[in-house]
């Protein structure tokens, strides 16, 4: 029988996250907000310190699996809803291996895994970050340029990326590190792009800028720029063989499997959040939502705010589906892009709603609620744009090739 119960050891973890999110994210998030790029320390030890404590990460499944649970990716969608509900640019700046974690775990060989990541469970805080996008291609992966040519025993990159999130924190400790994703042959096409972990502090890797960002501004979003960056020959992550795409790019689709139910968890985070604040609002004004009346003899407004609920409750069940696959290692690409679809869309509608029921107080900064619309739209982008994941759910479900649905 299913069962839609949280399970007990992941609301155990959740009693500490709530308080987190609650006593020290909220009350911070209109000042990181109003200084952008400024790294929160002071939340960063709390939780590094308690990941290293506890043995479960904040920004990764590895927890749940280290302790035999089974739930590591339902844990995480959990936690990371919880803590973006505190404040979304505050979760994406808590420490972890975080997207090059999730890229190494999906492409790396047993022994790159323990090399890697073995370091994200010691130590001061540190960040992984993935740089994939460049100026000329975005979704289109196949058209990257960042080039690795074989030296020897290095490898040596080539190249220049944009909008890596948490690219500027994963160069802050020298124990950091960013998967890139390059090109052995650009003649091969996607068959060439394989990753390649380059460690904070290898010469020729160099952050050039740190966008300036409508919403998440906490967490920054950087360009690197690789210019004859040599990294030893077993950084790469897998085969360099281009027959291999394994590790290439599948290994790139299946870290977005992976990721893409975090990035609808954080937005449904930011969804709740919206909808708790303008729920208290109404009521503050006496406006109670009379959940027992028909639809039809419920005011406009009421409507509006039922319809919200039940398309975040949606979006929510989406999302623990896909991560409950993962954790049954079942494919779950259709799943993954699914629930980043409907979370993208509902946290979008929500956030601007509230704003719009609210009126010029909801426009104003008195209130959050003009923040988390900024916040929101971001889950609508990044781990592949909504465009995107709907061509990935059509192809599935139709069983069209990348080549005959575009």
């Amino acid at each position: 029988m299913i069962g839609f119960e949280t399970p007990p050891e992941i609301e155990e973890r959740l009693a500490f996250v709530r308080q987190v999110a609650r006593e020290t994210m909220r009350p911070q998030a209109r000042h990181y907000d109003d200084h952008e790029h400024e790294v929160p320390w002071d939340l960063a030890r709390l939780m590094w310190q308690t990941a290293l404590r506890t043995g479960q990460s904040f920004r990764s499944s590895a927890g749940g699996a280290a302790n035999g649970s089974g739930v590591g990716h339902l844990t995480l969608v959990h936690v990371i809803e919880c803590l973006s509900w505190g404040d979304a640019g505050l979760y994406l700046c808590v420490p972890g291996a975080g997207l090059g974690g999730a890229a190494i775990e999906a492409t790396g060989t047993a022994e790159q895994k323990q090399r890697f990541l073995a370091r994200y469970r010691e130590g001061p805080p540190k960040w992984a970050s993935m740089a994939m996008t460049e100026s000329h291609c975005g979704s289109d992966t196949a058209a990257i340029r960042t080039t690795a040519v074989r030296d020897g025993e290095s490898w040596v990159l080539s190249g220049e990326k944009i909008f890596v999130t948490g690219g500027h924190k994963s160069m802050v400790d020298s124990s950091g590190l960013m998967v890139v994703w390059a090109t052995v042959d650009p003649s091969a096409g996607r068959a060439g792009m394989k990753p390649f972990v380059v460690e904070a502090g290898t010469p020729g890797l160099t952050v050039t800028k740190l966008e300036r960002k409508m919403g998440i501004r906490a967490s920054d979003t950087a360009s690197v720029v690789l210019e004859n960056c040599r990294i030893p020959l077993d950084n790469l992550l897998g085969s360099a063989d281009v027959s291999d795409r394994t590790k290439g790019f599948k290994g790139a689709m299946a870290t977005f499997d992976n990721t893409r139910p975090s990035v609808a968890a954080s937005a449904l985070g930011i969804a709740r959040a919206t909808l708790e604040l303008l729920k208290e609002l109404l009521a503050a004004e006496g406006v109670a939502i009379r959940y027992a009346t028909p639809r039809n003899r419920l005011s406009a407004l009421e409507r509006d705010v039922v319809d919200m609920e039940a398309q975040l409750r949606a979006a929510w069940l989406l999302t623990v589906k896909a991560a409950w696959m993962m954790d049954q290692r079942r494919p779950n690409t259709v799943e993954a892009s699914m629930c980043k679809v409907k979370a993208g869309d509902v946290v979008t509608r929500i956030t601007q709603k509230a704003v719009e029921l609210m009126g010029p107080l909801g426009y104003s900064r008195r209130l959050l609620l003009e923040k988390w619309m900024r916040d929101a739209k971001i889950n609508d982008l990044f781990e592949g744009t909504g465009q995107i994941n709907r061509l990935i759910i059509a192809r599935r479900i139709l069983g069209y090739s990348s080549r005959e649905l575009k």
